[in-house]
């Protein structure tokens, strides 16, 4: 019997249930703060991360851009975090997982309010408003639009505040007033530091500070590396060593009975340069067909179809990116559970018509309307381990 061409061959998109899932419920970074502040005792919270033992005083270090995957690849540059590897998540010696999009603004929000995506409403780098039709980004969160009506629930540092516990954060004074920070970050007392050791030595100081407490403290500078340079870069190596002395630094100022909890919000994953893995939508008249708006981010996008298109751009969308892509239309996303176990229904109409996740090492960039996105060599968003996998290093005194 002859063997089938290519021209013969039909090969079957991604199933859509065959993404991945976040360990929502169990083990993803919207799990961390509620555990920890139900060891401390704070109402309305839940210990759903079961490994983790309770301390009086709890400490989240959260380093953007540090996937798991790419911590294990680099033991020389980064010797203290490499040798806390065996106390992750409660010294199982496994990650967490980030939760889908894993993206910055969804991954702080979740930390923050310890809910998912589908309730916190955060769901995307950008995102379409249903009330103006515009896309939002929620990172910058342009245009302006009310922070209390985009994200209600309060934060777990505002739970743990009125409880008692002494909450804290500690981090560039750029962003304390931002609407990102008022939505999954306040409560408490904001303690705003340029370098990385002044943070260092404040979280320390404000962990001292009562018999119980919850502080949180962040470093930005090692995912702005990888995204101007890549993962693989000596830049990013550089950045790398010192937030290893940083996290050594602080962990040897612990007071006692403290817990210091080493985390990320996303890993990543460099993208070539050439137009196998950059599909850029501006050029494809295909992926643009039917479509009214192109949100979230190259590797995980959200799709607005024009009224009446979303099953053509659907159809579209699997056809030419299916092999490559995990693409599913908004409700059969929303059934296998991308954005947690339920969508409140003010979030609902903010996910795309079609949602799209890389498998493979490849962008759907935008060179006109995302010109500074699409040059970046470092990327993230989907729900490939090296995206998704987070370390939950632990020092206790």
């Amino acid at each position: 019997m002859a063997q089938p061409t290519a021209w013969d061959s039909h090969p079957e998109p991604l199933a859509v249930d065959s993404a991945p899932l976040p360990q929502y419920g169990s083990g993803s970074l919207a799990d961390l703060l509620p555990t920890l502040a139900a060891g401390m005792g704070v109402p309305g919270t839940t210990a759903t991360i079961t490994e983790l033992a309770p301390a009086d005083r709890n400490c989240v270090f959260l380093i953007d851009g540090l996937g798991w995957e790419q911590l294990r690849a680099h033991p020389e540059d980064a010797p203290f975090m490499t040798s806390l590897l065996g106390s992750s998540r409660g010294g199982t010696g496994r990650p967490l997982t980030a939760g889908y999009p894993a993206t910055t603004a969804t991954s702080l929000a979740s930390v923050g309010t310890g809910l998912p995506p589908g309730a916190h409403g955060l769901p995307g780098y950008t995102v379409r408003n249903p009330d103006t039709g515009e896309l939002m980004n929620q990172l910058r969160w342009q245009p302006w639009t009310q922070p209390r009506a985009w994200q209600p629930y309060p934060t777990v540092f505002q739970l743990a505040h009125d409880a008692g516990v002494h909450a804290a954060q500690v981090s560039s004074p750029t962003f304390e007033n931002t609407p990102l920070t008022k939505v999954a970050l306040s409560g408490g007392k904001f303690l705003g530091r340029l370098s990385g050791e002044d943070r260092m030595d404040v979280a320390a100081e404000q962990l001292a500070a009562a018999d119980r407490a919850l502080v949180y403290t962040y470093y930005a500078e090692l995912d702005g590396a990888g995204h101007r340079f890549g993962v693989d870069s000596d830049t990013w190596r550089g950045q790398l060593m010192h937030v290893d002395r940083l996290v050594q630094r602080l962990a040897e100022q612990l007071p006692p009975n403290s817990a210091l909890y080493v985390t990320a919000d996303h890993g990543m994953v460099d993208i070539p340069f050439d137009e196998q893995h950059r599909i850029d939508f501006d050029e494809d008249w295909e992926l643009r067909a039917g479509v009214t708006l192109l949100g979230g981010e190259g590797r995980a996008r959200h799709v607005y179809a024009v009224p009446g298109a979303a099953n053509d751009v659907l159809t579209c969308w699997r056809e030419v990116l299916g092999e490559q892509f995990w693409v599913a239309s908004r409700d059969e996303a929303i059934a296998a559970g991308w954005f947690g176990p339920h969508i409140d229904e003010r979030v609902y109409a903010r996910l795309g018509d079609v949602v799209a996740a890389a498998r493979d090492d490849v962008l759907i960039i935008a060179s006109e309307r995302e010109p500074k996105e699409s040059a970046m060599v470092g990327n993230h968003g989907s729900m490939t381990p090296a995206e998704q996998l987070v370390p939950l290093l632990e020092v206790r005194s």
